[in-house]
């Protein structure tokens, strides 16, 4: 089939391009120059600007903070209806900007469209939440010293909660759109401005959604400011995380450089957030129903290339059917339709970078190495791009060093277990703890997983995948997954500051202790 891009599309989404970056709040033009990034095509015939300069970036700043005073005075409720309307905006270019997705990222069209319908959603979520932000009104205690009952009449305690004023965002390749989206909806209902900091390699679709959030912005005669981006590299990210006027700042990206960034926000007592790797289990009992397994394995281990926070590395079978499972989801492996992401019966694009492939090769090497079996998968697709065939290895040792690595590639490490006790530990002894599944039917095994001495993760499944997120439900994991939260019922409190006021409107002043002056 011909490709829904053509040189011709190519060329008309650079005009796009260009007319995108007239806008003042998206400031990143200078004299370096790179070509954009196709993981299914590698091929370029042009080169774009997309790279600030510190200058850049210490005028974003400065506009962001003054846009944030006009945002800050208005209502919350006002400002829901206005994100709700950015979340109409997006829903009426949802395919041109999944497409985009699709572009620059690499998964596959229909994955692109989705993850802006995440962005979509969080907005719709945002407009409820705009009118629940708040504390309550509580009356003051009593106190006994010395048996005697002191009183406080005429006071009152009000848990008082207010923006923090600019939520710095940096965000990963792999969700461009949706991480973006998660906490700029957030953040905006609580009165905050935001300063986008997307990957380089998805440029494109960063200015896209800038530019729409900016017009539906100005439409309500607020400052398109309030939602800047300044698209660059690591020091335009090493400026956001050590600047004082950064108030809080959400990292969205590898453990590596997430502790980083924590260290250089943390050394001036700023605030962040962090949502970094994982390395996922799924667990699968005798007991389990293997219809529910196989198509939930696969789709946790292979969907987006493996390339999700929340995609399943480590695949625990139960001794007693570890063969027959085996079998079955290799089965399942042939049958994975690898194409062009935007033709409609495929379900398995390219890896984002060649330096991803090269990683991915590493990885099932090292496997080789230590012991492991390929039974299917491990090399090269050869076609254009960066394509590498989905992997299963076996024979490994729960503690093999390459199993403990977080590979962002489409390798399934299928591991031999005979105990639930070992099981759980095993799910809880490497250092990220995002997601896990469990597969059974046993009542009594599924709330001791849910419990403390079972999955230490931030994500913890009963029958179905790793991977997925609904915005109802907090986002996010423990120990070097970074302790964050995003979405979720009480996601507003990340981005505002709480203050405890009390108030006397009584004609006295009865002090702690029962203290007087005379």
């Amino acid at each position: 089939m011909e490709h829904p891009l053509s040189s011709e599309g190519i060329f008309l989404l650079v005009c796009l391009f260009f007319f995108f970056v007239s806008s003042a709040h998206i400031l990143f033009l200078d004299s370096n120059f790179k070509q954009p990034n196709m993981p299914y095509w590698n091929q370029t015939g042009y080169k774009l600007p997309v790279k600030a300069s510190l200058e850049d970036y210490e005028e974003t700043v400065k506009k962001a903070k003054e846009a944030w005073k006009v945002w800050a005075d208005i209502p919350a409720p006002k400002r829901g209806e206005i994100v709700r309307q950015i979340g109409d905006a997006l829903r009426q270019k949802i395919k041109v900007l999944g497409s985009l997705v699709s572009l620059e990222m690499g998964k596959i069209f229909v994955e692109g469209v989705g993850e802006v319908q995440e962005y979509v959603d969080v907005c719709d979520y945002a407009v409820g939440l705009s009118r629940m932000i708040g504390g309550p009104i509580l009356p003051s205690e009593s106190k006994y010293v010395s048996n005697l009952v002191l009183v406080r009449p005429g006071h009152a305690l009000i848990e008082q909660w207010n923006p923090v004023g600019l939520v710095g965002i940096i965000t990963a390749f792999n969700f461009p759109v949706a991480v973006y989206g998660w906490n700029s909806a957030i953040a905006m209902i609580c009165g905050n401005a935001c300063l986008w900091k997307g990957a380089p390699t998805t440029s494109l679709i960063s200015v896209a959604v800038t530019k729409i959030i900016a017009k539906v912005l100005e439409d309500n005669r607020v400052p398109g400011a309030v939602c800047s981006l300044v698209c660059g590299g690591a020091d335009i990210g090493t400026a956001m995380a050590r600047d004082e006027r950064m108030d809080l700042l959400s990292f969205t990206g590898s453990t590596k450089v997430g502790k980083q960034v924590a260290l250089m926000v943390q050394e001036r007592f700023g605030r962040s957030l962090l949502e970094l790797g994982g390395n996922n289990a799924i667990i699968v009992f005798e007991d389990a129903d293997l219809n529910l397994v196989i198509p939930s394995a696969l789709f946790a281990a292979v969907g987006t290339a493996g390339q999700r926070c929340t995609t399943a590395r480590r695949l625990f079978l139960h001794e007693s059917i570890h063969d027959e499972v085996v079998a079955k989801l290799a089965k399942a492996y042939a049958q994975v339709r690898i194409g062009d992401p935007w033709d409609s019966d495929t379900l398995y694009g390219p890896l984002h970078t060649k330096e991803a492939v090269k990683m991915f090769l590493d990885a099932v090497e090292q496997a080789k190495q230590q012991g492991g079996s390929v039974v299917c998968g491990g090399k090269v697709i050869n076609r254009p791009g960066n394509y590498v065939e989905p992997t299963i290895v076996t024979g490994l040792p729960h503690n093999a060093p390459i199993v403990h690595t977080e590979t962002f590639a489409p390798i399934l490490y299928v591991l031999k277990f005979k105990e639930e006790e070992e099981v759980f530990a095993w799910n809880n002894e490497v250092k990220q703890g995002l997601s896990s599944s469990i597969f059974t039917k046993d009542l009594g095994r599924i709330f001791r997983w849910l419990g403390p001495k079972g999955s230490d993760c931030g994500i913890v499944n009963v029958n179905i995948p790793t991977s997925g997120a609904e915005i109802g439900g907090a986002f996010g994991g423990e120990k070097h997954t970074g302790g964050g939260r995003e979405s979720g019922s009480d996601s507003w409190k990340l981005y505002m500051r709480r203050s405890t006021c009390t108030i006397n409107y009584s004609k006295n002043l009865p002090l702690a202790q029962g203290i007087k002056f005379q």
